[in-house]
């Protein structure tokens, strides 16, 4: 894999603090009350690192929002960009573009068996946004099923296929969203006593709400393929089979948002390559050009798409597919076959990430459950070894959401940046990720979960 070049940090903290300024004048951040949040000017970033205008730098555990896959500032990813810049930086979705002809044929020869062509979005929320509506013209139905313990975005539609609490401020939304539980053995729904068990007991509820939803009016179920933001939740296996039977036996599609999990997070092009599943409509971003570029877009299946051969698809973006977008999805799909990234992220897995929270696990009476797959893990943390009670309360914020904000103080203070939900932190760094620094990561954060064992009560 490439070296990335880390220079040294000079400090200027006059220029952070106008950045700070104005950040604080003119810019109004997302999912955050504006006068208690004070965020960090960031000076620069490359590999695995970034840093203040203090000079501090960080190590970059949560890959910023979990997309920047191919690590900061890759340098031959830089001059790819800056030679497609070079060549055109934009031209109409309504033309044939190279760049963007190149991305759909490489994304779909990665993709999931059946899969035929792209449409292109500039991020996650609008490929979901996307897929639910060519489901519902497709199927000619209405409802779209979908976990509470989920995120799929924050538009109009992908927001109310959130299961999540962040749904809650944009309610009442449009009609035909449905929730279920889906599989989660730590924590189970439905009281399992095995993997085994929560697998098959997850199916038969997913068939009963099918059944008392009527299922002549459910368009499609998503599910993002390895849940995310809500835990890193991984399927038992025959999940994903027994949701691809139910959705075959009813005519209903099946919309696999692999948004966050998708190009190389899980290992994979696809993290359904794992289980051996093709859905009917993929939804990617994130990991596709890492974020270097807003990008994202839907993988469409040939019996889908063909819907759209004689009848105009209603839909479209002023920069779907844009060149400059594309083009640096197509670098980053070649860089990460040239220099073996997929390889990386399994063996990484399989001898340091894994190994090493397993030990973890086992010494911290706070860690309830380490679990993941390739750069793609999560602790659950717990306040009660025995009744599984978490660290802290669902949704939990201002003094009940403490012990998290202390052991997250705790990783920045010794130079590791986290990334955490409720009650989980999450192991995400970039695929690039050497051994050296992931076990310098993972050094952080066994010493900052002393933190969390202070919370401990039984």
């Amino acid at each position: 894999m490439s070296e990335f070049t880390v220079p040294d940090v000079r400090p200027d903290p006059e220029r952070g603090a106008r950045v700070a300024a104005d950040d604080r004048a003119h810019v109004l951040h997302s999912w955050s009350a504006q006068a208690k949040i004070s965020p960090l000017p960031i000076a620069g970033a490359s590999g695995s690192w970034f840093w203040d205008y203090e000079g501090t730098r960080y190590l970059d555990f949560s890959s910023q929002l979990v997309n920047v896959n191919i690590g900061h500032q890759h340098p031959r990813y830089v001059a790819a960009i800056q030679e497609a810049a070079a060549r055109q930086c934009t031209i109409a979705p309504s033309f044939a573009d190279e760049s963007r002809s190149e991305a759909a044929r490489m994304i779909v020869e990665r993709a999931p068996e059946g899969m035929a062509k792209v449409f292109f979005t500039n991020g996650g929320a609008e490929a979901t946004e996307n897929a639910m509506r060519m489901a519902r013209l497709h199927t000619g139905r209405h409802k779209v099923l979908s976990t509470y313990r989920s995120y799929h975005g924050a538009t109009a539609g992908s927001i109310q296929a959130t299961g999540e609490p962040r749904r809650w401020g944009s309610e009442p939304g449009g009609a035909g969203f449905v929730h279920f539980w889906g599989p989660y053995p730590f924590r189970s729904p439905f009281h399992s006593t095995s993997v085994e068990e929560e697998c098959e007991r997850a199916l038969q509820h997913l068939r009963d709400v099918v059944m008392v939803e009527n299922p002549a009016s459910i368009a499609a179920i998503v599910l993002e393929t390895v849940v995310g933001t809500n835990g890193v939740l991984i399927p038992p296996d025959g999940y994903l089979a027994g949701v691809r039977e139910i959705c075959d036996e009813h005519g209903i599609l099946w919309i696999a948002d692999e948004v966050m999990c998708g190009f190389g997070r899980c290992g994979e092009w696809f993290a359904v390559d794992r289980w051996g599943q093709a859905p009917d409509l993929v939804c990617f971003a994130k990991g596709v050009n890492s974020g270097y570029v807003p990008l994202g877009g839907v993988v469409v299946s040939a019996q889908v798409a063909a819907t759209f051969d004689e009848r105009p698809y209603p839909g479209g973006l002023t920069y779907s597919g844009h060149p400059l977008a594309c083009a640096s999805a197509v670098a980053s799909m070649r860089i990460f076959e040239d220099e073996g990234i997929l390889e990386h992220v399994r063996k990484m897995a399989d001898t340091v990430v894994g190994p090493r929270l397993a030990e973890i696990q086992e010494k911290h009476p706070s860690v309830g459950e380490a679990r993941g797959l390739g750069m793609f893990w999560a602790l659950d943390l717990v306040r009660d070894t025995r009744t599984h009670e978490a660290l802290v309360p669902f949704n939990a914020s201002g003094e009940a959401a403490k012990p998290m904000s202390e052991l997250v103080a705790a990783c920045t203070s010794r130079g590791m940046w986290p990334m955490t939900h409720y009650n989980r932190i999450h192991v995400v760094p970039p695929c690039t990720t050497s051994a050296d620094e992931l076990h310098k990561g993972l050094d952080i954060l066994d010493a900052a979960l002393d933190v969390a064992d202070a919370h401990v009560t039984a």
